[in-house]
């Protein structure tokens, strides 16, 4: 019997991932190999690999020269995974907002964490005028395109 249910529960489980990922791969352009989004056109999105990069696009952030969000991640976290082709929505529609991706496991990157507060992943942080103007933690969808037209339209 428990052979049985082991099977039973391998079939439906492989079902469901499957039927999972073709929906989205083709709903949400996403990469099932890298748990991570790609597109052929990153304009306004960067990712922050480094300290000294990290750095870089805060001072321009809170200059006030640069609208722009950071976008704390990792690619282990499920509901950064959801909200990632959001992200790359909105980068599209609001191209003159720079779009920062951080990667909270990337080497090196930990003080940079410890600037902005952040404990939780995803987080949003979103700059304008050279001050952090808002913070989202989670993946809301409907708060997240809010800030977004709020703060950047």
């Amino acid at each position: 019997m428990k052979s049985d249910w082991f099977n039973l529960h391998q079939i439906a489980r492989n079902s469901f991932i499957a039927t999972s990922t073709v929906y989205a791969s083709t709903e949400f352009n996403f990469d099932r190999r890298s748990f991570c989004f790609f597109a052929p056109d990153r304009s306004g999105f960067v990712v922050l690999k480094s300290e000294k990069e990290f750095n870089n696009a805060l001072s321009k952030a809170q200059d006030g020269s640069l609208p722009s969000v950071f976008y704390f991640t990792a690619a282990w976290c499920g509901p950064c995974r959801l909200i990632a082709p959001v992200m790359l929505e909105l980068g599209k529609k609001y191209p003159h907002v720079t779009t920062y991706k951080v990667d909270i496991d990337e080497g090196g990157l930990s003080n940079a964490l410890g600037k902005l507060n952040v404990s939780a992943v995803p987080t949003m942080q979103f700059f304008k005028g050279g001050v952090k103007k808002a913070e989202l933690v989670g993946a809301d969808v409907i708060k997240l395109r809010s800030i977004m037209e709020h703060l950047y339209k």
